[in-house]
């Protein structure tokens, strides 16, 4: 019987096949209380344990091969810093010799204690990684108990609904999970997967990264999935729509059949556009650039036809380091990689937008934080650690000595913020010519994600070179919305006509003083957006490298000048989204 499970899409595309279920990760564990004379004895079991993961995950990283996505190994690496970190360890043994908890229940119990911190976080990101915490700690139990690993059950023989995909003994595969671990993924890299669906997750969680990275279809936070769908169940995942269609009938699965080679057709004709310039129908030349998290993705940057990198999210050179920050040194190398990876283009490097709801300074980590969105974060948390962002800007100016670079400042609203922040980036340069180092020159910008920014825009086009919209924070700040509460995620609106009208002010202003603008959120990447973006005046985009091939399209299709007598109706809509749909 044909059934349907609704997730959230992470990664584009429709795959077909049959379920490759991973065996469930949940296990019994005993509570008990011990006696004093067998606290050390726990306390070394829960040390053989987790030594003994320890020593796999190092394994994996050796035996890593050479075309395995970079996601997973720095994924790897974060589960081992889980591993080694001080509040895992020292709570564990607190829960044994202090409370005389077994050992299953003090690991168990200190994994919820920290688990309620990552629940507590305002960045999507971070708050996920307690699925990874999760899974070492699962891994660790496994261990101390003898109990084997998730496995993955090999297929039956081959169905009627096979022939309607391929006369070959290769029937793809789809792997159906509650969740993946990095080393999970790794041990089934041998099978080749058409696409993931796990029931828990989010837009950044692991596996979303690593589906995005390998450009296969995934649906995460699917619930239930796991325990709906059965072994060799023929399953649709629709990574355009978030749906799972289980069992479907043969017209079903001929339509999705069709659909599938439809996309694979239209990534190839899409292909051919990685050298055309973008520039519209009325001679309009656009500027498409690229949003990358690590210096390895400018080779997708690149392979696209990306002319520079319009936001390096250079926070994650900091997560999952437990206040172990990097150096200048490392974050030079990092930055400098960039910088010659996207080979003479330029590269626009934003300081670090963490704040104090994210576990990178301990000495914070108890302080309490009731709304962290609107707290120490950004810029904020970066001027209220001048010595931090000192080594930041160090590391930035050395990196501007090897090709273009752009410095971009987030979340500024306040004139006094515009004028510290320039004072440490004077600062700076003072110390590296102190100490005989080279730097180079850089071109100021500021991001515009607050409403007071984009409504009070004089100073930051006094100061800066260029500017830089930030729709997602934009929309969030705006809207009063967390995007990051599924409660009220219907209510996050890229259309509200406070939002478009914010982002078309803001362009207009700028094009007036002859300002540089682009725009970096997730709006720059919608295609449905592009032709609104455009007749606001919008002239530099910048998204993921994944997207930047269709938006290219919608632009060369384009007439800026037809698009602007349309965009003022649908910026003067009381429902903007319904011209937009016609």
């Amino acid at each position: 019987m044909t059934f349907s499970i609704h997730g959230i899409a992470v990664a584009r595309g429709v795959a077909i096949g049959r379920a490759v279920l991973v065996g469930s990760s949940r296990l019994d564990v005993a509570h008990y209380f011990i006696s004093a004379d067998q606290v050390d004895a726990e306390i070394d079991r829960v040390r053989a344990g987790r030594n003994a993961v320890v020593e796999e995950l190092q394994r994996l990283q050796q035996d890593m091969p050479k075309d395995a996505p970079h996601e997973l190994a720095a994924l790897l690496d974060v589960h081992l810093m889980l591993l080694e970190d001080e509040m895992l360890t020292a709570g564990v043994k607190h829960w044994i010799r202090d409370r005389l908890y077994n050992a299953e229940w003090a690991l168990t119990t200190q994994f919820e204690v920290i688990a309620r911190q990552f629940d507590e976080m305002e960045d999507d990101y971070l708050r996920e990684r307690k699925a990874d915490l999760e899974q070492v700690v699962e891994r660790v139990l496994r261990r101390m108990l003898g109990a084997p690993l998730p496995v993955v059950s090999g297929p039956r023989p081959r169905r009627q609904q096979d022939l309607l995909l391929d006369d070959t003994q290769d029937v793809p595969l789809v792997l159906v999970a509650h969740d993946l671990s990095p080393a999970d993924m790794l041990q089934f890299k041998q099978s080749v997967f058409a696409g993931f669906v796990t029931d828990v997750g989010g837009k950044t969680s692991h596996t979303a990264i690593v589906a995005r990275s390998m450009d296969i279809p995934a649906v995460v936070g699917a619930r239930s999935a796991s325990h709906l769908v059965r072994q060799d169940d023929w399953v649709i995942i629709d990574g355009e729509a978030g749906i799972i269609i289980v069992d479907p009938s043969p017209i079903i699965l001929a339509e999705y059949g069709f659909k599938q080679r439809q996309g694979d057709l239209e990534r190839e004709r899409l292909s051919r556009l990685r050298n055309t310039p973008a520039v519209t129908m009325d001679g309009q030349r656009i500027e498409l650039l690229a949003n990358i998290e690590m210096p390895d993705d400018t080779l997708a940057a690149v392979k696209v036809g990306a002319v520079g990198v319009g936001l390096f999210r250079s926070e994650f050179l900091f997560m999952g380091r437990h206040g172990r920050l990097p150096d200048e040194d490392e974050q030079f190398e990092a930055y400098r990689a960039a910088v010659e990876g996207m080979q003479g283009m330029p590269v626009t490097i934003r300081t670090v937008d963490v704040g104090a709801d994210k576990p990178l300074d301990e000495s914070r980590r108890d302080d309490a934080h009731l709304n962290p969105a609107l707290g120490l974060r950004a810029i904020r948390w970066c001027l209220a650690d001048p010595a931090m962002f000192l080594t930041q800007l160090r590391a930035i100016l050395r990196a501007a000595a090897h090709g273009q670079v752009h410095l971009l400042i987030p979340m500024l609203a306040h004139a006094s913020e515009i004028r510290q922040t320039l004072a440490l980036i004077g600062q700076a340069r003072e110390q590296l010519d102190h100490r005989g180092d080279v730097h180079g020159p850089v071109r100021l910008g500021a991001m515009i994600e607050i409403p007071a920014a984009a409504l009070n825009l004089r100073p930051f086009l006094k100061y800066f070179d260029f500017l830089s919209i930030g729709t997602n924070d934009l929309i969030q700040y705006t809207l009063a919305i967390d995007r990051a509460d599924e409660t009220v995620a219907d209510l996050y609106d890229p259309v509200h006509p406070a939002v478009l009208r914010l982002v078309a002010q803001t362009i207009a202003e700028c094009q007036a003083q002859g300002r540089d603008v682009s725009v970096c959120g997730e709006m720059a990447g919608d295609t449905t957006l592009t032709r609104l973006l455009l007749g606001m005046g919008l002239r530099s985009f910048s998204m993921h490298p994944s997207q930047i091939l269709a938006v290219k399209q919608e632009i060369l299709r384009a007439d800026t000048a037809k698009l602007k007598t349309w965009a003022r109706s649908v910026l003067d809509a009381e429902n903007p989204a319904e011209l937009l749909a016609g």
